[in-house]
């Protein structure tokens, strides 16, 4: 059974439509005309126990939203979403034992208080025994370098360490699902590698369960072999990153140093882009071989460097959902 599993999950926002007119006050008093704003629309999906999946789609596309049911926060409209045996929005508590969730822009931290304070609380608040909770702590700490700064109120913190603090103590009481949203955020690069490296560990060694969204593609390219790809409340596609790339964006390209400039004319490939002595050939891999074309080139040309570049998942996404928004 699938650990975390949805079923035609539905859910809608209703406002209040705007009244015109000189006796709009009036009609409002006396009137409800409301209007409807589907954001999750028949959302099916599984993920099993040990699962790193990337939950992916444009602004309003419908994924925090999601995250936000699975958590409990939001109770859906229809359909049925199951988190570990637990129906989240009926059993908060017994759900919010079983999940960590970090928001990248708002913190679980006690604002005047130091972080390790806040871990304290935490380790309070879910009973965590005091030996798992200097392991962990002492874990969490070495791996996400919290050292210098695990004594400094939260509000002096920067966003990457406060980041970092947020994953430590959504972890610490040990839960098997992390949810995390937009987690490197505003983040250089120094802080970003940190928390990738982070999320990759708690994957890999403790086989914690983890849905990431993001606009940053280096986090899919790095942590995600499985993508969930969604666009106005619906599932676009599920599956691995691979094949994704080679229907959206089947060529790859070689890239040629020459030691001079030079015009370069090869079967099977296309020049695409030249600069300097740079050139760039643009080839499909199901019909030639990367190895032959490098050999083939070399042997025509003054080569002194050469490089093949996978296509971009950030350009494939974006292929794909342009392709489908064409009447």
């Amino acid at each position: 059974m699938p650990l975390i599993e949805t079923r035609d999950l539905v859910k809608e926002f209703r406002r209040l439509r705007p009244k015109q007119g000189r006796f709009a006050a009036v009609r409002k008093l006396f009137s409800r005309d409301y209007e409807v704003t589907r954001a999750v629309d028949g959302v099916d999906f599984g993920i099993a126990a040990g699962e790193l999946v990337g939950y992916l789609g444009p602004n309003g596309a419908g994924k925090s939203t999601t995250i936000k049911m699975l958590t409990g926060i939001l109770t859906p409209t229809s359909g049925e979403v199951v988190v570990s045996g637990v129906v989240p929005w009926r059993h908060r508590q017994r759900n919010a034992r079983n999940i960590g969730v970090v928001f990248g822009q708002r913190t679980q931290l006690w604002w005047d208080l130091p972080l390790i304070d806040s871990f304290r609380l935490i380790g309070k608040l879910y009973q965590v025994p005091d030996a798992t909770y200097r392991v962990n702590l002492k874990r969490f700490v070495d791996l996400l370098d919290m050292s210098p700064f695990v004594d400094t109120p939260v509000r002096q913190l920067s966003l990457g360490q406060r980041m970092r603090g947020d994953l430590a103590a959504a972890m610490l009481y040990e839960p098997p699902i992390l949810y995390l949203d937009e987690p490197t955020v505003g983040l250089d690069v120094i802080a970003k590698e940190r928390i990738r490296e982070f999320i990759a560990d708690l994957n890999a060694e403790s086989g914690t369960t983890v849905i990431l969204t993001t606009h940053d593609m280096d986090d899919v390219e790095r942590l995600c072999k499985r993508l969930l790809l969604i666009d106005h409340g619906k599932v676009l596609y599920d599956g691995a990153v691979d094949p994704l790339k080679e229907k959206y964006s089947p060529h790859r390209e070689l890239m040629v140093r020459l030691a001079s400039p030079a015009e370069v004319a090869v079967a099977g490939a296309k020049v695409v882009r030249t600069e300097d002595s740079r050139v760039w050939l643009s080839f499909d891999p199901k019909k030639v071989r990367a190895a032959a074309l490098i050999a083939e080139v070399s042997a025509a040309y003054d080569v002194t460097d050469l490089s093949v570049t996978e296509p971009d998942l950030e350009d494939v996404i974006r292929t794909m959902y342009a392709e489908r928004r064409v009447p």
